[in-house]
């Protein structure tokens, strides 16, 4: 899967011109956290809520409510951005984006091309994505447990619950307790809690969780 399969478009973005509270009220009014500035048609930074509401005149202390808002209204976007923007790629693989986003401690890369933005990928697309990957919309036994990590051990399991009439929703592989294991979480349609516990008792290690869950 692919960025461009999963980033929010077209993209909201604002003038480097415009003031914080003009920006604000953008944002506020498209229900969105962060947005691209672009002057010229070209990317030139990036400015989130946080960045406008935590923007003020260096003497703001000494000035009266009404001073304070004039000078606030005179804050422009340019000033509060963040201009070294780390961008993305279209084609750029949606875990390479999330590995970005969580090792720069940023919650939403631009998507660029022929440098013009043409979207823009933000945790809320990834977490959507991560209800999508364990199956959290739709009802199921959830099961976690254990299995040796060596090949056709995850098949013997899947199949079994071909042969007894489930079909897997969701799956996800993650680190099990060391380097022989590997962890399982698994949605599974068309049969019951017990069956699937029976099944599991012939191959894994360990069932760590089951149950119905969700809808």
């Amino acid at each position: 899967m692919l960025v461009g399969e999963r980033m929010t478009h077209p993209v909201v973005f604002v003038s480097p011109k415009m003031s914080i509270q003009e920006a604000l009220q953008l944002m506020k009014k498209e229900n969105i956290r962060r947005t691209p500035v672009v002057e010229g048609g070209k990317l030139i930074g990036i400015v989130s809520d946080k960045d406008l509401l935590n923007a003020s005149p260096s003497d703001a202390t000494s000035l009266s409510v009404w001073e304070l808002n004039y000078l606030l209204s005179k804050i422009t976007v340019s000033e509060v951005m963040t201009g070294a923007v780390i961008t993305v790629t279209e084609d750029t693989p949606i875990e390479e984006a999330a590995r970005i986003m969580s090792d720069n401690k940023i919650g939403g890369l631009p998507v660029v091309k022929d440098g013009s933005v043409v979207g823009i990928i933000t945790e809320t697309d990834l977490f959507r994505l991560l209800l999508e990957l364990t199956g959290a919309r739709e009802f199921g036994v959830r099961a976690t447990f254990l299995l040796q990590d060596k090949p056709g051990e995850l098949a013997k399991v899947t199949s079994a619950i071909a042969e007894n009439g489930g079909n897997v929703i969701a799956i996800g592989t993650f680190s099990g307790d060391d380097q022989a294991t590997r962890e399982i979480l698994m949605k599974v349609s068309g049969v019951d809690d017990k069956t699937i516990t029976k099944i599991l008792e012939d191959y894994a290690i360990k069932v760590k969780d089951i149950r119905f869950c969700c809808n």
